[in-house]
């Protein structure tokens, strides 16, 4: 994942409930934006699935397609100067037509 400044279709998922996600999401996807892009990393990967499921199959059944889910790893430095890896992962989402 590129580090920079992000656009206006991405969702950064982290520390809040599911249903945060749930709701940024779908804010998105009627505001009319094509294709959403779910980010996470480390133990926030499985809070970016749940995202997309409950989209997917509780609020807009039959109206969401997964198109893309890339899969990656980081390299990220602790305060005290420790390296380690952090896995990533990014689901792109859009809108049936």
């Amino acid at each position: 994942m590129a580090q920079g400044p992000m656009s206006s279709n991405v969702v950064l998922v982290g520390k809040k409930p599911v249903m945060n996600y749930v709701l940024a999401t779908l804010t998105l996807l009627n505001q009319g934006v094509p294709e959403i892009v779910i980010k996470a990393r480390g133990r926030a990967i499985s809070k970016a699935v749940d995202t997309v499921e409950i989209v997917r199959s509780r609020f807009l059944p039959e109206k969401v397609n997964v198109k893309e889910i890339k899969i990656g790893s980081q390299v990220v430095t602790s305060s005290e100067g420790k390296q380690s890896r952090v896995s990533t992962i990014e689901i792109i989402i859009s809108k049936k037509e």
